[in-house]
């Protein structure tokens, strides 16, 4: 019924419509959802009827679009459903700098910003679908297309109430848009946070209790110095041999002050294993490590940033696991080098992918797994070789 249908968030309206009229006063028949949806429908049955009725689907992709849940839903259905028997989809990124949906990530878009835009859009518009399905229509592919890709970061759900030397809390409740396009089985990404939330039940003690504890600590010291001063000076008189009271007082004094000493020892150790922000960095990258022991299989990494927020990276790591197979000829060493490096290497490895940004020099002409970055393996040879094995 349609030549196309246009997904675009409510804050693009005045642009959106003014290219609504430009295509209709050419005679294309255009469907959207201010006057095409039938009232008294759900907005998801409204869109797979729309969709399923036009030849091809344009997405007006901006900052708001990415944020909206209905238009990312509107993108996933163009993409995803059997309804749609391949149409063609149309990105045209309307703001310079906005963050593709990994989802539209291998498809060509159309820039506003593009002096021949509305000619190249024609064209696309005004090409039968038959002509268009070895362009612009591509099938799902994750580890070809998405391999290395950072993902929307993961961010407590109590960050604003958070203090900076406990661990942020992540919703096991809802997995991610993005995640959910990727994940198979869902169940592994909640058992992932809910390692990653077991961090904050091992509460670190606070700046003003470590302060506390400084203070007893140091009258803790000097407390156990006046003592032993005291029984000291009880061993020079020689009162000890001549008075059983005093014989008793010595001993008890000098055991007193010998509890003092470990006391004081056992505070200022628990003060330096939980020394607040260090430690709970420190835990939660742990945690990462073991969660992306369950999360590899899934294609997935995730690194920890601060105590607040998570990266998360696709990574698919079938490359680099055949490379360790390769080093090892006994299949239960591979497995158990593999999980180590995965434990001890993947929340770092996920962060610099992230961030592309690694701790040692990453020449242009790498030949690894990960086109055109450092893959797993060759993070682990290069942190081996730093001898950074934790």
């Amino acid at each position: 019924m349609f030549h196309v249908f246009i997904s675009y968030s409510s804050t693009d309206y005045q642009w959106t419509h003014a290219l609504i009229d430009q295509l209709e006063a050419l005679g294309l028949h255009v469907c959207y959802h201010e006057r095409d949806f039938t009232p008294g429908r759900t907005v998801l049955e409204n869109m797979s009827e729309c969709i399923q009725e036009s030849q091809k689907v344009l997405l007006v992709l901006s900052s708001e679009f990415v944020r909206s849940r209905w238009c990312l839903l509107e993108a996933n259905m163009s993409l995803f459903r059997d309804c749609l028997e391949r149409k063609p989809i149309v990105p045209v990124l309307l703001e310079p700098g906005v963050t593709v949906p990994l989802h539209l990530c291998h498809l060509t878009y159309l820039e506003v910003s593009d002096p021949e835009f509305m000619t190249k859009l024609m064209k696309v518009l005004f090409t039968p679908n038959r002509q268009l399905q070895g362009s612009t229509v591509v099938p799902y592919q994750p580890p070809s297309i998405y391999n290395g890709k950072a993902l929307q970061p993961l961010t407590a759900v109590n960050v604003e109430s958070l203090y900076k030397w406990d661990s942020g809390t992540f919703s096991e409740m809802e997995v991610p848009d993005q995640l959910r396009l990727i994940i198979e089985d869902q169940d592994k990404y909640r058992n992932a946070i809910g390692i990653i939330n077991s961090v904050s039940q091992q509460k670190v003690y606070p700046k003003w209790l470590q302060a506390i504890l400084i203070v007893i600590a140091v009258i803790i010291y000097f407390t156990s110095v006046g003592l032993l001063g005291y029984t000291s000076n009880l061993l020079t008189q020689d009162l000890v041999s001549r008075n059983k009271d005093h014989n008793t007082s010595f001993w008890v004094l000098t055991l007193t002050s010998q509890c003092c000493v470990i006391l004081g020892l056992l505070v200022q150790l628990s003060l330096i294993k939980k020394d607040g922000v260090a430690y709970t960095v420190r835990e939660l990258q742990k945690a990462a490590g073991r969660a992306n022991v369950i999360l590899w299989e899934e294609k997935v990494f995730m690194g920890c940033q601060s105590n607040s927020k998570f990266y998360l990276v696709y990574i698919s790591l079938e490359g680099c696991r055949r490379e360790f197979a390769g080093a090892i000829s006994e299949q239960a060493s591979v497995e158990s080098l593999f999980r180590r490096a995965v434990l001890s290497f993947s929340s770092g490895y996920a962060c610099c992918l992230a961030k592309r940004s690694f701790p040692f020099p990453t020449p242009e002409s790498l030949t690894g797994h990960l086109e055109g970055g450092v893959c797993f393996c060759q993070y682990v040879s290069q942190q081996l070789s730093r001898g950074e094995w934790n």
